[in-house]
């Protein structure tokens, strides 16, 4: 019988605030058991092991990620609405440093769930780009430099990667102003 008051909601959540206070790699059946006072076995009541564990991370942080930028974007369109994504998903990255590296992963043939996360994630990059009027191919690509210019920049902030002492807000702009040039063309 699963302890009372404990979900999996609750050891996902639990989870995620472990990745955020350790970093990911922290996130163990151990950990995480002592974290919610219970032995690591009794997690296998409320998750499919660690992979299963790592795959409900992904689509919770999708899935925050996604409603963050769907709200930051909502009635802006072109490079407006490219940089309000962008900025939404590097204060995400900084609000949620150890839940922005589990966004990254494509869901698994077959996992709903995962993939309605990762589909609703695609539509705001679709509303995103709207203004631009790409064919498929072309979207594909930008929605890829588009993930590229955000989680890596925030990987490199997050790592102290720039020491130099320009304003990393104005380096920011300019990787989105360069995007929505090479856009418009």
């Amino acid at each position: 019988m699963p302890r009372q008051g404990l979900t999996r909601a609750r050891v996902v959540d639990e989870a995620a605030a472990l990745a955020d206070q350790a970093g990911l790699e922290e996130v163990t059946f151990a950990g995480l058991a002592k974290r919610l006072g219970i032995s690591a076995p009794a997690l296998y009541k409320h998750v499919d092991g660690l992979s299963g564990l790592r795959r409900d991370l992904t689509v919770l942080g999708l899935t925050e990620l996604t409603a963050q930028m769907r709200s930051a974007t909502v009635g802006r369109s072109g490079r407006d609405a490219l940089l309000a994504a962008a900025e939404s998903y590097r204060a995400y990255a900084e609000r949620r440093p150890g839940m922005v590296n589990v966004v990254l992963r494509a869901p698994d043939p077959g996992d709903g769930e995962h993939e309605d996360a990762a589909i609703a994630a695609l539509d705001v990059m679709r509303q995103v780009f709207a203004a631009y009027d790409l064919a498929e191919p072309d979207l594909v690509h930008a929605v890829r430099e588009m993930r590229v210019i955000m989680h890596g920049f925030a990987v490199l902030e997050r790592a102290g990667g720039f020491g130099m002492d320009e304003s990393l807000d104005e380096t920011y702009r300019r990787l989105i102003d360069a995007l929505d040039r090479s856009l418009r063309r």
